[in-house]
């Protein structure tokens, strides 16, 4: 197994871990135009439950 051959200073320690970010939530805008609630896309909405953009919207969670 390999092992480092010296130790890494805390400044390269540390100039690497300031990439470790978090990112925000993508959230888009639900397609039913009497809800128009957030949610994650590409899944259904928990407001109204409905999924999909298209003129004939399924309903697959009861509301």
């Amino acid at each position: 197994m390999a092992v480092p051959k010296r130790r890494l200073s805390r400044s390269n320690t540390r100039h690497r871990r300031s990439q470790w970010k978090a990112t925000v939530a993508t959230l888009v805008t639900c397609a039913n135009p009497a809800c128009r609630a957030k949610h994650l896309p590409h899944t259904a909405c928990p407001a109204c439950g409905q999924y999909g953009p298209r003129g004939a919207r399924r309903q697959v969670l009861d509301a």
